[in-house]
Formats: structure tokens, sequence, C-alpha cells
């Protein structure tokens, strides 16, 4: 039996807690559970029969633990990780994996000096939509790339504890909260840019709230565009347009089909995507089904269990993909306008 320590149960550790829980079957427990909230920490732990913890740091101090899986703050993360990784857990993390470079270098410095497994929750790459679009670019089912476009959007997110999305110095914005999604996936996709350039829309404040970036990989050319201070009924989407040689692809979370493939040749494909786990849940935020987070955490309790290396998202390649997304605030002028 696997044991989790879970630190932090809002919004994000509550979907983790549901995934777990699907999981019993899988051997895996959640065994310890910590929040300062006492009311979040009862409720996340009573699914468990867990013990509760008041700090993510006391938890990781004193459960008996194999592995902590890390879902506070942004700001919150590396410092935890840090602690995790010398007390010799094995560590899940959310993205993104840290705020700042010099976290990332000091991450990377403890994990060659432990040793320690760590996996980031870049959910993107697990994703039905997005599995389905990396085995069309590797196998070349419609050729090469020519361009593409990627979309993440959403209303104000306003329900994270005490405003910390808002403040800049806490999540790095809407850049490296939101954003850091598309620019991981595009990485994992095509590799480093080989250029980079970047705009940001801001508020009467200065501080980013929509970012548009393009990359340019040898002749083809990506843009992506992430925007969080659309009005509350507006929908949350994520998409991506992408214009192959022989066939054009979309997908639009908020349409039905999701996905269609335009082939160059005429007429339209809706791809069989392989069925991911569903769930419905009323945690809130833009989730309505365990899906890819679901996956991701199976993925790492098989890592776990010694069923396959935790390597779909590594700590190495979620610090390069934060200091792309660093990059870009640094070109769009910095997170907030002095």
């Amino acid at each position: 039996m696997v044991k989790i320590g879970l630190i932090g149960a809002g919004f994000m550790g509550s979907m983790h807690a549901a995934c777990y829980e699907a999981l019993k079957e899988e051997g895996v427990q959640v065994a310890a559970v910590a929040d300062l909230r006492a009311d979040y920490a009862k409720k996340a732990a009573e699914k468990f029969g867990a013990e509760i913890y008041e700090t993510g740091m006391e938890l990781i101090e004193k459960a008996d633990v194999e592995a902590v899986d890390i879902c506070l703050p942004t700001y919150l993360h590396a410092a935890h990780v840090l602690a995790a990784m010398k007390a010799g857990k094995k560590v899940f993390v959310e993205k993104p994996v840290c705020r700042y470079p010099e976290e990332g270098e000091e991450l990377l410095r403890v994990q060659r000096e432990t040793g320690a497994a760590v996996m980031v929750g870049q959910c993107i790459r697990m994703w039905g939509e997005y599995v389905w679009l990396k085995r069309a670019v590797e196998d070349g089912t419609y050729g090469s790339l020519e361009s593409a476009v990627f979309k993440r959007v959403s209303s104000k997110p306003d329900w994270a504890w005490e405003g910390w999305l808002a403040k800049p110095e806490c999540s790095g914005g809407v850049a490296l909260d939101m954003h850091v999604h598309d620019a991981d996936y595009v990485r994992y996709l095509l590799g480093e840019p080989e250029e980079l350039s970047a705009e940001a829309a801001r508020d009467e404040a200065g501080v980013i709230q929509q970012i548009f970036a393009t990359y340019r990989y040898g002749k083809a050319a990506v843009a992506v565009e992430a925007g969080w201070d659309y009005p509350a009924a507006f929908p949350f989407c994520m998409a991506y347009r992408i214009k192959f040689e022989r066939a054009t692809v979309v997908f639009d979370s908020t349409a039905d089909p999701s996905l269609v493939v335009y082939p160059k040749a005429g007429g339209k494909v809706i791809p069989e995507l392989e069925k991911e786990y569903e769930s419905e849940n009323d945690i809130g935020g833009n989730v309505s089904s365990l899906g890819a987070y679901y996956s991701e955490l199976k993925y790492f309790v098989e890592g776990l269990q010694g069923k396959h290396p935790l390597e779909a998202a590594t700590l190495d390649d979620a610090i390069k993909s934060v200091t792309l997304v660093l990059r870009e605030i640094e070109a769009a002028g910095g997170l907030v306008l002095p």
C-alpha cells in the first residue's frame, strides 16, 4: 500500500483527494492531510481516515508516508518540495513548480544530491485531446506542422485562498499560473523555441491580465494566448488550431465534438479519443470531471509502485517551462509596470 501525504486541501487539493479516493483499488491511501484551515483538512481527511497536520512542514517531518502531494499556492511550492526531498520523500507537486529561477536552481541541486523522485502536475500532457495531438505530430499523421494557435481563457479566478492568485508576487499572474500549461505543452510537443516574442494586456494597476506569445520553430510559427480577466459568466475555454501539411486540426473544450480534423482533401473527421476516467464533482473552479487529473495521479502512483519510471513531467522539464514563461514576461515588459 502506497501511503500519500496530501499538503493543501483547497480547490486542487480537493481534486487530488477525489482522485485518490477513486484510486483506492490501485493500492494507494492518503494517510495524512495538512491544511492551515482545520475544516478543509478535516473534510479531506475524513475520506480516508487520515491523520491531520496543521502545516505541510509538520506533515513532512512527522507523517508515516512514502510520498507527498503538494497542492499549495505557487509561492510555497519550492520550500515544501525541498523539505520533502531532504526528508527522503517522493514528491508530486502542482504546477508551476516554482515562482523564481533561483528556486528552480536550488530544487535541481537538491534533487541531484538526494536522488529524489519528483513529478510535476503539468496535467495537459495527459489530457485526451493533447495526448492525441502529441501522437499525431510524432507519427507525422498529417505531415509536418506548419503553424499552431493555443488558447486558454477564463473569468477571474477569485476563489483562491486569501486572493493569492491575484497577487503577482505570489502566483506569477496569468502567465505563470494559466499560460504555463500551454507553454509547457508546446515545449513538450516541439522542444525549445528558436525565437520568442510576447505582448501583454494589463489592468489599471499595470498587472498583466492577458498574455500573447509567439514562438518560432524553423518555418513554423506558434501563437499562445492566455487571459483570465473575463466576466464571471464567461465560460472557461482551452483550445488549439493546428495547420499541418495535409489537414487542419481544431480542438475547443466548449464545443461538441471537441476535436475535429479537416483533411486538405475535403470533408471532416472526428477522431476517437481514448476514454478518460469520468466522475462528476462539486469541487468548483473550471473542472467538472477528474479526467487528466486522475490519469496523472494514477501514473504517479504506478511510478511509486515501480511499474514505470516517473518521466512524464520531470522536475527539470517543469523548471524549463517556468523559465520560458519568465522570459516571455520579461519580453512583455514585466509582470507589473513600474
